[in-house]
């Protein structure tokens, strides 16, 4: 396996800690010292189907933003479908894994100044397939960035569990990275957590604030969790959701809080708040994100045409409302392709945050 061309190993504390949010920025900034990058995700757990192949969605992700040149096969080599584990364990096969990750290195690697590896969580994840996030950085002969949530106590104590796990595979870790941090902790925070880390003899490279734009799903994403149907035009998926107001109560009620950002999730046979959303929005400069309707009911044809003149996706879904609300509320929210706006945030973010020039020094 390529053993000459530098990499890196973007890992995290536990799932949805920013892990990728870094990778998209830090490959970036790599850029000005490197401008030919490739990028790896090894071992990816959610996935799209493309031409037949499972490839991990943040790989896709960053293919579309750098435009990187690699197969998508190659820079995602394994997908840990539905049923992956269970055949494992079955007839394990582990030096075969053990030869895609390291051949789909060498092609990504192929003509590249850089690599930027991302992994798949914790420290840990994977080992149930023996392919643990530490086990991979070993695999790669790679050192290890660590991005945890904002704080002090319970980060360091992450860090410093999957620190151990690293340090127990030969991995060195060379720092961390904290994200998500509010604002008005911003000084606080990285004078203390560098203090802490540093008496586990580990660095802080960089500590990004919290971005709630981050972590608001649009209209579209929602669409594709609830597998809904759109009544309207599709023109308004990028809407980002501020808030969630559930329809169980009088008009009179809602029409105050119906404003704009706002999601209405409401039962289908719901047409007074429908008509009442469409009055607030002729009151209001700007509208309501969006709706859903549930219990796959559909609305009449009077309120449909009334729906289809809205400036707002209307959605409909099979599920009931307490169902629909609930999985709103637990919607992961990962960052897609065409959502410029923060993708550019990202960058501006990771370049003015994150010492880029102390990990390439590191490395």
């Amino acid at each position: 396996m390529n053993t000459e061309t530098p990499r890196v190993f973007i890992a995290a504390t536990r799932q949805n800690d920013g892990k990728t949010t870094v990778s998209l920025g830090l490959l970036a900034a790599l850029q000005l010292t490197y401008p030919r990058v490739g990028f790896i995700k090894p071992v990816g757990q959610r996935f799209v189907r493309i031409d037949q192949h499972a490839i991990d969605e943040d790989t896709v992700l960053m293919d579309h933003v750098y435009q990187l040149n690699c197969p998508l096969i190659e820079m995602s080599p394994i997908a840990v479908e539905p049923d992956f584990t269970r055949k494992y364990l079955q007839s394990s096969n582990y030096e075969t894994l053990v030869r895609r990750i390291q051949k789909a290195f060498d092609r990504v690697a192929w003509e590249k100044e850089f690599v930027l590896c991302e992994g798949s969580g914790h420290a840990g994840v994977g080992s149930v397939f023996d392919l643990s996030n530490a086990r991979v950085a070993k695999l790669l002969n790679a050192k290890v960035v660590i991005v945890t949530q904002g704080g002090i106590g319970k980060p360091i104590d992450e860090v410093a569990l999957n620190h151990a796990l690293f340090e127990k595979e030969g991995v060195e870790v060379i720092g961390v990275i904290v994200n998500k941090v509010m604002a008005d902790k911003l000084d606080y925070i990285t004078e203390f957590a560098r203090k802490g880390l540093k008496r586990k003899g580990i660095e802080l490279l960089g500590v990004i604030p919290h971005q709630a734009i981050l972590s608001r799903p649009t209209m579209g994403l929602i669409r594709e969790e609830l597998n809904a149907e759109l009544l309207n035009d599709d023109g308004q998926l990028l809407n980002q959701v501020d808030d969630v107001l559930l329809g169980a109560m009088s008009v009179q009620n809602a029409m105050s809080q119906l404003r704009s950002g706002v999601l209405l999730i409401a039962s289908g046979d719901r047409a007074d708040l429908v008509l009442a959303a469409m009055t607030t929005l002729f009151e209001q400069n700007d509208g309501m994100a969006g709706i859903v309707l549930t219990g796959k009911i559909r609305p009449s044809p009077n309120v449909l045409k009334v729906i289809e003149r809205m400036p707002f996706p209307v959605l409909l879904a099979s599920q009931d409302i307490y169902k629909v609300a609930s999985k709103v509320h637990d919607l992961i929210v990962k960052t897609r392709p065409n959502e410029t706006d923060k993708i550019s945030l990202i960058r501006d973010m990771v370049s003015k945050c994150v010492d880029v020039n102390r990990i390439l020094k590191l490395l």
